[in-house]
């Protein structure tokens, strides 16, 4: 496990009275946890808290910045933003702001539950089609073929027939007198 630095162990010590405050290395910084959840991170020497739509607004009150990282030439901000400054090294005045970036992240916890609990709307339901016909085996398929081939041979022969019939001249018949 890498070594704690000097900042993330006094940050663990203002936010003792928070209750039970861990940190964990990620990603070339400091992840701090409160009951299982990410409510800050430290990175670049800096303490960063969560916010979300309900705390951006006293954040920005206060004049805080968020924390911005460089991905593909473009600027990603993220939702966790400095305290306020005078906010950093007193612990009585950073104790409501680590309750703010907390309750942000209990609320995106339950947010991300309730999206994986809803049902995906479904289509409506199609009409019945008719059935098809179950699939014939292969030697159904060559007699039903065959039968098919006899009819059309029957019916051009008959149809040659009719036509024969038609171009003929008409035999005359001979009534005698009685």
């Amino acid at each position: 496990m890498p070594r704690t630095d000097s900042l993330v162990e006094y940050t663990l010590e203002l936010l003792e009275p928070l209750g039970p405050v861990q940190a964990r290395s990620m990603f070339g910084g400091w992840g701090l946890y409160f009951g299982g959840r990410m409510f800050g991170i430290i990175i670049q020497g800096q303490l960063h808290l969560k916010v979300d739509d309900v705390t951006r607004a006293d954040f920005e009150a206060e004049g805080c910045r968020p924390f911005v990282y460089e991905s593909r030439g473009k600027a990603q901000p993220m939702n966790y933003w400095t305290p306020p400054a005078d906010a950093e090294d007193n612990s009585r005045m950073l104790l409501p702001w680590a309750r703010r970036a907390v309750d942000a992240a209990n609320r995106a916890a339950m947010k991300k539950a309730a999206a994986k609990k809803a049902p995906a709307k479904k289509a409506p339901a199609k009409k019945p089609t008719a059935k098809k016909a179950p699939a014939k085996k292969p030697t159904e398929k060559k007699t039903a073929a065959k039968k098919t081939a006899a009819k059309k041979t029957a019916a051009k022969k008959t149809a040659a027939k009719k036509t024969a019939a038609k171009k003929a001249p008409a035999k005359k018949s001979r009534v005698r007198p009685s």
